[in-house]
């Protein structure tokens, strides 16, 4: 199976920035098949898409909450996408997942289409 490994979390002040990063391993198909999303899940919430880029990065999606603030992309020459995530609201603070699927046609948020995820990242925004 696809290993992700998401890397970059910290604990950031309210309003600054972070970017967190996911790098892929073990993959049988070319790193420009998967689409790769970027979930959040705080302590008693549940799971929230946050972005997802298409394979070859030419499509993005975000979520209503971090539209504006957050940008999503990828370096295929080295398997990793990022998330620059920029005023940053103490509501962000959350364990950061990166996912991924196979498809060069289908972009979605919905989680159950992942089949490949990461351990997670801690964010954490103070104020």
């Amino acid at each position: 199976q696809m290993v992700l490994v998401e890397s970059g979390g910290g604990l950031v002040q309210f309003g600054g920035s972070l970017r967190v990063s996911c790098a892929a391993y073990g993959f049988t198909l070319d790193y420009s098949d998967y689409v790769i999303g970027w979930f959040r899940q705080a302590p008693g919430k549940e799971r929230e898409g946050v972005s997802c880029i298409s394979g070859s990065g030419d499509r993005t999606n975000y979520a209503d909450s971090v539209k504006g603030r957050f940008t999503i992309s990828r370096d295929n020459a080295e398997n990793t996408v990022y998330l620059q995530m920029n005023s940053l609201k103490p509501e962000d603070a959350a364990v950061y997942y990166c996912a991924a699927y196979a498809s060069t046609e289908v972009l979605t948020l919905s989680g159950q289409y992942y089949d490949a995820w990461g351990r997670g990242t801690q964010v954490t925004v103070s104020s």
